[in-house]
């Protein structure tokens, strides 16, 4: 009894240890088109930025790049790279890492 439950213990504990590697995220078509588009992400908004969270914006929105800055932090933004154009995705994030804003270039 003692015997299979030191096993139990060990065999529990060796598997705790292994984890799975966390897939890479890919665009679901396969292919990033490097045009970026807001519309596709618009959904993350209120999420946590996550380095996940970060990464499936860049891929969802079709941009090769993606930059996040603080919501105080002066960047220009023109009304034709508000929504799409660009090969770079800026997320805007608050005082708590939330997403409030997404934006092209």
């Amino acid at each position: 009894m003692y015997r299979s439950l030191i096993t139990a213990a060990i065999a529990l504990a060796a598997t705790a240890c292994s984890s799975a590697p966390v897939a890479s995220v890919q665009p679901i078509d396969g292919v990033i088109s490097g045009q970026c588009h807001t519309d596709k992400v618009i959904g993350a908004t209120g999420l946590a930025a996550s380095p996940a969270t970060v990464e499936r914006a860049r891929v969802d929105s079709d941009s090769l790049q993606v930059q996040t800055v603080r919501g105080d932090a002066p960047v220009p933004v023109t009304p034709a790279s508000a929504t799409s154009g660009g090969d770079r995705l800026t997320i805007e994030v608050g005082r708590n890492n939330g997403i409030t804003a997404l934006r092209c270039g």
